[in-house]
């Protein structure tokens, strides 16, 4: 009977080559017999459906005859199991030193995920650790922006080599372990037979070069622990938690690789008058019945200094008066905030004997 070299991979028969090679990827990392979990029987049904339908020669010939079209002179040599799994593993001369036909699909990258490196693993720039300060700043100064010096101590790159690691004066040899490739073979036991892995060379760590002499300041390190100094400029309208990002101003990794970044983290003291929420500010008055009544112009502290409020007529207590444009400017964009100002209207608990007379006679005109 026919095999369906479609099903078994989870296609459709109309799935590009792409889609073939990514699903074939996906089920040999879930069946291989070294995982756990692993079925070899499926893996090598996988295996034989991806030689077929994976190959835009073979894929028409199976198409136009079924899974029995090696008959008609589709698989050529006949290349077996076993000489799939040398192919896999890169022995013999490498991938396409067998009777296998991948076409054109990387089959290094997809072992090497496979089997932990495979033949074109590629070595991985270490990366220097990320540090975070914290920083307070006074209400205004995260609201129209500020500049701050940063001091820290942390790993820099050694001032007397330039964090190569190297002695002033001495030179760079061929590393004796990967020879100058930077990555080292290994050769492992499975069920399957010896399986080839490729790692980065732990002695040059993928440099494929070793300094002849270290630096002595850093013994080769290529870091030194110093105190670094930074101007740090605070953009107006930052908020309260929020930070600020110095790319590569972290901690360096020396001959290893790129320097972390710097994270500051700003926190803001409170302002006894003003409230913050986003980009807006918020404040109350207190004012007086007859100023509610009669309306009246008091001053006020916003952001930008004392300023005229206008009380109009009538105004009741708890409502609000909208100062456009005197809020917190906008961190990522032009214009500012406003400035909502809330009216308390201040009620007398005791009251003269006139006064209450008076107040007795405006409630009959009202």
């Amino acid at each position: 009977m026919s095999k369906d070299y479609y099903k078994i991979l989870g296609v459709d028969k109309s799935a590009s080559a792409e889609e073939i090679k990514k699903a074939f990827r996906k089920m040999a990392h879930q069946y291989h017999p070294d995982k756990e979990g692993g079925d070899e029987a499926k893996f090598k049904e996988v295996n034989e459906a991806f030689q077929v339908v994976g190959n835009a020669e073979k894929r028409a010939k199976y198409d136009q005859f079924g899974s029995d079209f090696a008959q008609q002179g589709g698989f050529g040599g006949g290349a077996g199991w076993e000489d799939f799994m040398r192919a896999a593993r890169g022995g013999g001369g490498g991938y396409q030193n067998s009777n296998f036909d991948f076409g054109g699909f990387d089959m290094g990258d997809i072992f090497g995920d496979i089997f932990g490196g495979g033949s074109r693993s590629r070595s991985r720039q270490s990366r220097g650790n990320d540090i975070q300060v914290d920083l307070q700043l006074e209400f205004k100064e995260a609201i129209f922006g500020v500049e701050k010096e940063i001091r820290l101590n942390k790993n820099n790159a050694c001032e007397v080599c330039s964090g190569s690691g190297v002695e002033p004066g001495s030179k760079m040899t061929t590393c004796s372990d990967c020879k100058g490739q930077g990555q080292v073979r290994r050769v492992q036991q499975t069920i399957l037979g010896a399986m080839q892995t490729v790692s980065t060379c732990p002695t040059c760590n993928g440099r494929g070069q070793k300094a002849e002499k270290h630096c002595k300041h850093c013994s080769g390190r290529g870091t030194v622990k110093s105190e670094s100094k930074y101007n740090v400029k605070i953009p107006a309208g930052i908020d309260n938690g929020e930070a600020i990002r110095l790319t590569g101003k972290g901690e360096s990794a020396g001959v290893h690789g790129e320097s972390g970044d710097l994270y500051v983290r700003v926190h803001v003291k409170d302002d006894k008058n003003l409230k913050r929420e986003g980009e807006n500010i918020f404040t109350e008055i207190n004012i007086s019945y007859p100023q509610a009544v009669l309306g009246d112009k008091i001053e006020i502290e916003t952001l930008d200094g004392l300023k005229k409020l206008v009380i109009p007529e009538g105004t009741q207590s708890g409502q609000q008066i909208r100062l456009k444009e005197l809020g917190v400017p906008l961190l990522h964009g032009r214009g500012r905030g406003d400035h909502f100002v809330t009216v308390v209207v201040d009620v007398p608990k005791k009251v003269s004997r006139g006064a209450k007379k008076l107040i007795e006679e405006l409630k009959k005109e009202l």
